[in-house]
């Protein structure tokens, strides 16, 4: 495998950094969290909005990265369930960026056979907002490729709490039995499923945590930090730390 070091600094192009990863070592999911739109926009005299337009824009460039080497699930985490705490006005913001991202970039996504999903409460959205991302499902609903899943209106604890809480009504419906209770059942009651645990969470931005995202299901991920924030972070990045990803050995508890 090539040192990533070289492929900085003009020396070669994506193509060639993706060409210098493990092909049999890639990650089968990887998760993000966009951070730092909004402290990238003031860095540069812009409003916050700013930061969360060019976020949006970079989503599809490293879903295409994504796709070239073959990752089989791309989870973005675009608005957690605390978000809601924002200003009034980012917030209408962020819910609108859907009908533009959608609308502009599914055509490309289908040729790609990517295919879009969502995790999170629909039903706390707006319509709007909702029909945008169900029509790109139901436009996408039969590729088989590369899964691009955003994590919206999402959080771990209430989908934790929500999995147990359906867990408990199933038991005492009598169609489980407590000893039967299994972490791979426990899963299959999360939003999540039936997709894989990440293999790989990259975090952008420089903060040094998960912020209540895939609780359960980063138990074994490997975890990526860099102080780019979201709208900086290019495909070269992503290679970058995909190669991390291969040089480290996933024991899983073992030796």
């Amino acid at each position: 495998m090539k040192p990533f070091v070289k492929w900085f600094g003009g020396k070669t192009d994506k193509a060639e950094a993706a060409q210098g990863l493990d092909s049999d070592n890639i990650p089968s999911h990887v998760a993000v969290i966009m951070d730092g739109n909004g402290r990238w926009a003031q860095k540069r005299g812009l409003p916050r909005i700013a930061g969360h337009h060019s976020g949006m824009k970079n989503v599809k460039k490293i879903t295409m990265a994504a796709n070239d080497i073959g990752v089989r699930v791309l989870t973005m985490y675009a608005f957690s369930t605390e978000n809601w705490k924002r200003p009034k006005e980012e917030v209408e913001y962020l819910m609108k960026l859907p009908l533009e991202f959608f609308p502009k970039e599914i055509d490309e996504l289908v040729a790609n056979n990517v295919q879009i999903r969502m995790t999170g409460w629909s039903q706390d959205l707006p319509d709007y907002t909702l029909k945008a991302v169900q029509d790109a499902i139901d436009r996408t609903k039969n590729n088989d490729g590369l899964i691009l899943n955003f994590a919206l209106n999402y959080g771990s604890r209430k989908e934790m709490l929500a999995g147990v809480q359906q867990l408990v009504k199933d038991a005492q419906a009598g169609k489980i039995r407590p000893e039967d209770i299994s972490e791979s059942m426990f899963s299959s009651y999360l939003l999540t499923d039936p997709l894989p645990d990440p293999d790989l969470l990259i975090r952008t931005s420089g903060e040094l945590r998960i912020s209540n995202f895939m609780l359960w299901q980063l138990a074994y991920s490997e975890l990526w930090f860099t102080d780019l924030c979201w709208p900086e972070f290019n495909e070269l990045h992503f290679y970058e730390a995909i190669q991390e990803y291969q040089r480290r050995a996933r024991r899983y508890g073992g030796l």
